[in-house]
């Protein structure tokens, strides 16, 4: 078996096997995306877990486990609410981890994902919280910018159109099956972010990364009006 752990995170260290093993699965998983959902987003948003937990005193093992496989059968791409919780909790116990930690990291996985704004948010635990906060941060600032426009290319969305405005989703179901454009996105989802951390450290890097988005969309309208 290819140990893609090597490749992407040859220098970070990790609290057990099975989490190596988690990082390999998700590779695997993710490997060839083009949506911003790749095995390099795993990486940071695994690294900034690590980071999250050591700061609120979080179960490392649980911690690492969710961030390597919260986009393995993503309900993005699968359709399925739960998909990614299930798979999660079907790949730990065919791993011989225990009934209580596999429940424990997928019931978080299925609740990390934005879906909608207006939707009602699955309880997480504080391991849970930090893999939400490291995930949002990757959806906010310069990298947050380039997602979203590589995630809209892959669902065909225009970059803009002045006629078409932000939608608030209510359900799981319109947030998934909306079109709209890659710049509502930002008002749909990634400025709402800032204020929706969970974590003291995770709101501090949101607020700068949520300043460089705001700069951005004043520069791309003035650029599209050729004020600029």
């Amino acid at each position: 078996m290819t140990d893609l752990k090597s490749r992407y995170l040859p220098d970070v260290d990790v609290s057990t096997p099975l989490v190596a093993a988690a990082l390999n699965h998700a590779f695997r998983e993710l490997g060839g995306d083009t949506s911003g959902h790749d095995p390099h987003h795993v990486v940071r948003v695994f690294k900034m877990a690590q980071r999250l937990a050591a700061a609120e005193d979080a179960d490392l093992q649980a911690v690492e486990l969710i961030a390597a496989l919260h986009d393995v059968k993503d309900f993005k791409f699968t359709g399925d609410d739960m998909s990614g919780a299930r798979e999660a909790e079907r790949w730990l116990l065919e791993q011989s981890a225990s009934s209580e930690l596999a429940t424990l990291v997928a019931s978080n996985i299925a609740g990390i994902s934005f879906k909608g704004a207006g939707t009602q948010t699955k309880p997480l635990t504080i391991e849970g919280k930090c893999v939400q906060d490291a995930d949002r941060l990757d959806a906010v600032g310069a990298i947050g910018v380039a997602r979203c426009f590589a995630y809209g290319g892959t669902r065909e969305r225009p970059i803009h159109d002045p006629a078409t405005t932000a939608a608030y989703h209510s359900t799981t179901e319109q947030y998934l099956n909306h079109q709209g454009t890659s710049i509502n996105h930002f008002y749909e989802k990634l400025l709402l972010l800032k204020d929706r951390m969970n974590t003291q450290a995770a709101k501090n890097l949101a607020t700068k990364r949520h300043a460089f988005m705001e700069t951005y969309l004043q520069q791309f309208f003035d650029e599209w009006e050729a004020r600029s």
